[in-house]
């Protein structure tokens, strides 16, 4: 540590855990403050409602969680996670095709609470990090262009508002950030956006299986398809429970009855795989999350931002959950802090802000590019969007007997490779001679 004083993270969610392991190696002292209380036995949080679904690290998320909480896999796997071999034990249909069989590394299938407690529980253990849940966060002080301080009112018995002073406070507040509509208030621009009208819905459960109906793979993903606009992924977990996330998109959501969910299954899932959900056994009611629309806000274009201040995960980009992408994308700009923190703090959210979009770009690519794959989907398709996505139609065709153009989109999808590795002479080479 370089005693750099107190950074205070507005945010105990994963994001907000990331960027606090970082800056507890340069600052003094770590503050979370979060809004939700933390129970060591609690299942979910109000402020995860995205928790009740699917959730899975992807190679690169798990390799960088394993960066920062040294044997954190290794330790989830123990606890009752999921390692699953891709595709080795995975089914993926993209845009009704089944990528072909290739082993390209492994991810974690586990339960988001499972997830949260662990990786939690490892930030605590860091000496210099305090974990303040039950306070509410009511602005920030400033000093002229800085940011100095955040006001929280503590929700414990009765309410009791305090300053907290901060060299710097990190918005990690998810979609509910509040740097967009902070900055006006304090003479800056607000960021431009950019969005995408998914409208989303999900329903999800919890089932078992009974043994002589156990799926043949440990994940199945089918996606939407231009015509049907609907998908749905079945993983394992622990405690040797599954996940049934339904995804509907472009309006067309799914009902949570359990007829009229089987049947909005039945319109996507392959018939084996069908004949499996029929006979589950559900562990716990539906749960339902709406997600109207990606947006990304462009603190990078800004050409005044207040120094002590950064905005961070999805308070900079809300992704499409369906590509399963945040939790990787906030490892990722926690690494992008570190870096830019060893530089030292001279124009520290200019610089990381540039970092963060150089992270985000690639992602929102991929995501822009599947969600207007789809007719259904409202936005703009320039001719540029338009010939990627018959490239990529291509791609997806061929890749049901090519391992080489598989194991490719399962590295783009994973971020460990750019969307620009498609293009490759060798993927270009297979693209243009392949049927």
């Amino acid at each position: 540590m370089s005693g750099r004083g107190q950074a205070v993270v507005l945010g105990g969610s994963m994001a907000g855990i990331l960027a606090a392991r970082v800056l507890a190696e340069t600052y003094e002292r770590v503050t979370v403050v979060e809004r939700d209380r933390f129970h060591a036995d609690a299942d979910h949080r109000r402020g995860v409602p995205q928790g009740h679904h699917f959730h899975t690290l992807l190679l690169r998320g798990t390799r960088l969680l394993d960066t920062l909480f040294p044997g954190l896999s290794d330790e989830l796997v123990e606890a009752g996670a999921v390692r699953t071999n891709l595709l080795g034990q995975a089914r993926v249909v993209l845009a009704g095709h089944e990528l072909c069989r290739v082993t390209t590394g492994h991810t974690i299938q586990l339960t988001r609470p499972l997830l949260d407690r662990h990786v939690r529980a490892r930030l605590a253990a860091v000496p210099n990090v305090k974990l303040l849940d039950g306070c509410e966060v009511g602005g920030l002080r400033t000093t002229g262009d800085r940011v100095t301080g955040v006001r929280v009112a503590h929700r414990t018995g009765r309410v009791v508002a305090e300053t907290i002073t901060a060299d710097l406070v990190v918005d990690a507040m998810g979609r509910a950030g509040r740097t967009a509509s902070w900055l006006p208030g304090l003479g800056f621009d607000a960021p431009p956006q950019e969005r995408i009208k998914a409208d989303i819905a999900y329903v999800s459960r919890l089932v078992r299986f009974p043994e002589h109906a156990r799926p043949a793979d440990q994940l199945v993903l089918v996606g939407a398809v231009p015509g049907r606009p609907r998908g749905f992924i079945l993983g394992r977990q622990e405690d040797d429970r599954w996940m049934l996330t339904v995804v509907g998109m472009a309006g067309d959501h799914p009902p949570t009855d359990d007829a009229g969910l089987l049947d909005f299954v039945a319109t996507a899932a392959p018939a084996d795989v069908m004949a499996s959900i029929r006979a589950a056994e559900p562990v716990e009611e539906p749960s339902t999350h709406r997600f109207p629309a990606s947006v990304w806000r462009h603190y990078e274009r800004l050409r005044r931002f207040p120094a002590g201040l950064l905005a961070f995960g999805d308070s900079i980009c809300s992704f499409n959950p369906v590509y399963g992408q945040g939790m990787t994308v906030a490892a990722l700009e926690a690494d992008a802090l570190r870096r830019c923190l060893a530089d030292g703090e001279q124009d520290l959210a200019r610089r990381f802000h540039r970092a963060a979009a150089r992270i985000v770009a690639p992602a929102w690519q991929l995501n822009a590019g599947g969600d207007l794959a789809l007719p259904e989907i409202e936005g703009h398709r320039p001719l540029s969007v338009r010939l990627v996505n018959r490239y990529v139609a291509r791609l997806q065709r061929i890749a049901e007997h090519d391992p080489v153009v598989a194991a490719t989109f399962l590295r783009v999808a994973g971020l460990l490779a750019p969307p620009s590795s498609m293009m490759a002479p060798r993927i270009l080479a297979r693209a243009l001679t392949r049927r």
